[in-house]
Order: C-alpha cells, then sequence, then structure tokens
C-alpha cells in the first residue's frame, strides 16, 4: 500500500515559452528517502523543481504529480506548501524590513494551516493536532464574539511556542541566535542565504523538500555546514531530493538514490556510489554509454568556456 505522502512524477513533459524542456520525467521519492538529481548545467534540473512547486512560467504539458495520493497539477504553489511540499531557491531574493523571525513565524503559522480550498475562508480555519478542521457557518463564530473568535482562530501558533520551536532547530543547525534578528537575505552571503534556507525547512517540516543547489557559490567550509544541516533534519517523514551538478556536497549526506538527468530526461539511476564515479570521471561516459549526443552548452561547461 502507497504511504500517504509519498510523491509520485508520472511522465512529466514541460514547457517553458513553449519550448519542451522536460521530455517525460519519472520519480518515485518515499518519506525517509535522500534523492539526488544530478546533471550538467541546462538539463532541466531546475525546471523540474519549479514545476513541482506550481511556478506559473513553468508549464505540464502532459503527465502527473501525484501527492498525497491526489493528482496536484492544478493546484496553486501556495496549496502544495501547505500540503508538505518545499523548495530551496538556488538564488532566494532580500527582503529588507521583514526579520528572519517574522518571516518564519508568519511561514509556519500558514502551513499549520494545511490546504485550504478555495471556497473556505481564512478566518473560518481552526487546526485539531495536525488535522485542518473547517467551519463553513458563520453563525458558528458566535454573535458580538465573532471578530475576537475568528483572530484566535487566524493565531495558530503562539510567541512561546514558535520561540521554543526556533530555538530548537537553531540549535539542531549550530546557527547564533542573532541570525534571526536581521532582515530576510539582506546583506547576507551566500553561505548564510543557504543555511536560511535549511533553517526555513528544519521550522516548516516539510514533507518533501527540493533543494536547487545549495551548494552553488560556496566554499568548502560553507559546503560541509549547509550539508551537515540538511543531513541532520533527515527522518522517517521527511523526504529530500538535493538537485546539483557536483558531488561534494553529497560526501556530507547519507543518499539512497542518484538519479542522472540529461537533455530534459533521467538518464541513468544508481546509488551513492554513481555520485562518485560521476565526480571521478565527469558526465561523458554516461553520454558514450547511452549514445547521447552533448549539447553545445553542455560542450563549454565541461571545457570551461
Amino acid at each position: 500500500m502507497a504511504d500517504k505522502n509519498e510523491l509520485i512524477i508520472r511522465d512529466l513533459h514541460v514547457n517553458v515559452e513553449d519550448k519542451e524542456i522536460l521530455h517525460g520525467i519519472n520519480l518515485h521519492v518515499k518519506p525517509g528517502e535522500v534523492h539526488v538529481i544530478m546533471g550538467p548545467n541546462g538539463s532541466g534540473k531546475s525546471t523540474l523543481s519549479n514545476a513541482l512547486m506550481g511556478h506559473p512560467r513553468y508549464t505540464v504539458t502532459s503527465g502527473e504529480i501525484e501527492f498525497q495520493g491526489e493528482v496536484i497539477n492544478n493546484l496553486s504553489p501556495d496549496r502544495r506548501a501547505r500540503r508538505g511540499i518545499f523548495l530551496a531557491f538556488q538564488n532566494p531574493l532580500a527582503v529588507p524590513g521583514v526579520t528572519v523571525t517574522n518571516f518564519l513565524r508568519t511561514a509556519l503559522t500558514n502551513r499549520r494551516k494545511g490546504d485550504v480550498p478555495p471556497e473556505v475562508r481564512p478566518q473560518n480555519l481552526d487546526v485539531v493536532g495536525d488535522r485542518p478542521v473547517y467551519e463553513t457557518k458563520k453563525a458558528s463564530l458566535g454573535g458580538d464574539g465573532a471578530n475576537i473568535d475568528r483572530k484566535k482562530r487566524q493565531t495558530l501558533i503562539s510567541p512561546k511556542e514558535f520561540r521554543s520551536i526556533l530555538k530548537d532547530k537553531l540549535s539542531l543547525l549550530k546557527m547564533d541566535e542573532k541570525f534571526t534578528r536581521r532582515y530576510l537575505n539582506d546583506g547576507f552571503s551566500g553561505g548564510e542565504k543557504k543555511r536560511l534556507e535549511v533553517l526555513q525547512m528544519a521550522v516548516l517540516e516539510p514533507k518533501v523538500a527540493f533543494l536547487d543547489e545549495p551548494d552553488s557559490g560556496l566554499d568548502i567550509d560553507a559546503i560541509r555546514i549547509v550539508g551537515e544541516g540538511v543531513n541532520a533534519l533527515r527522518g522517517k517523514e521527511m523526504a529530500i531530493v538535493v538537485i546539483t551538478h557536483q558531488q561534494r556536497i553529497l560526501s556530507y549526506l547519507d543518499v539512497d538514490y542518484v538519479h542522472v538527468m540529461m537533455q530534459g530526461n533521467i538518464v541513468k539511476e544508481g546509488g551513492s556510489e554513481l555520485s562518485r564515479e560521476i565526480e571521478e570521471k565527469g558526465y561523458g561516459w554516461i553520454r558514450e554509454e547511452l549514445g547521447i549526443q552533448p549539447t553545445l552548452e553542455e560542450v563549454r561547461e565541461e571545457v570551461g568556456v
């Protein structure tokens, strides 16, 4: 019997500006697993992650994205996030004036509300344990106390509870509390931005987390810190999918499956040994083995142009 939090991608075709980038991707991710998607630049790795989150620029032309037993192709990005899908961006945006603490508390509040159908207004949402409960009758809020009740229903996490959660996650990731008083990514180094993405993942506790190039632009010490942080979050409830084109961060992760993408297809799969072989030999041997002709972009990347 399939687990309710499995992510299953079937024959996924995705267009960007009328050009097909993904040509039939199949992927099955179960809770607790760590998957790695590798491939040269331009192979479609980031297109896959953006399509899974419902980015409007990426159009699914055929195939299915199934999560928690339902096809989510038509769900908006926020509803996918509320269900428990998370994407750590390759280049996170800075938001001056919004502290990390306020951002994370707001994000967690919305995550706890769960997937809210459009016909249900936010003020009519309550939560029992991990299950969202919907009150569709206005009268159930009760006369003159309706406004107060609505505010209570919208406040799904107290400041005290959030401080406790944040303190635990900072301790787990070995991060200083001063970090959370800064404005979101404003003046952050590349390593700090990536660590903040990992902290978001820790606080939100998604069911499936996609990390798009978490090692991009980082020195070896920053890669180690980010890699160890990701590995610390691994558990039986959370699946992690790391998207990268190099092996360095993988030495800090306990990897279950490696998938190699080229030119919009998954062309080879294996265990962690496959990533080590790619580190030693590059991608040329895979192309030769499968008879794949390199694109101009791939040739330029490999010769360093």
